[in-house]
């Protein structure tokens, strides 16, 4: 089902079902799963199905390339580094609620809009994000 081009590989549930299922993990399994162990797709390959197949497929044209205009927000990745530790359950929501976390290793940063926000898995403290919204058909 992956080889299909039609194959969104980065939508998950954005955190909706975080007591009992962790999609936030997917694309680091994705990238040292297929990418490093399988070698089932390059890289490139990828990074391009999760960046800018995903971000077209959701209407956010603004982003998933590095080009003038576009929102420009990049992961540095140690490529031989790459990996995801074993899921773990936090009890940290509001009054103790749950949720499923997993530690990705290999990116070296993360940016974005121009700060970074983590160095070798760790926040900086930067929050330049905002909102999405999606935008209004004509």
């Amino acid at each position: 089902m992956l080889a299909n081009k039609n194959t969104i590989m980065g939508i998950g549930d954005g955190g909706a079902h975080v007591g009992f299922i962790l999609d936030a993990g997917f694309p680091t399994w994705l990238l040292a799963h297929w990418g490093k162990r399988r070698q089932r797709w390059s890289p490139e390959e990828l990074i391009r199905r999760l960046t800018s197949d995903t971000a077209s497929a959701a209407g956010l044209n603004d982003r998933g390339v590095i080009a003038p205009g576009k929102k420009g927000d990049l992961n540095i990745l140690d490529w031989d580094k790459v990996a995801f530790g074993r899921p773990y359950v936090a009890y940290d929501l509001p009054t103790g609620g749950r949720r499923l976390l997993q530690k990705a290793e290999g990116y070296a940063a993360t940016i974005v809009s121009g700060a970074v926000t983590y160095r070798d898995g760790v926040a900086t403290g930067a929050l330049p994000g905002k909102m999405v919204r999606g935008q209004r058909a004509a």
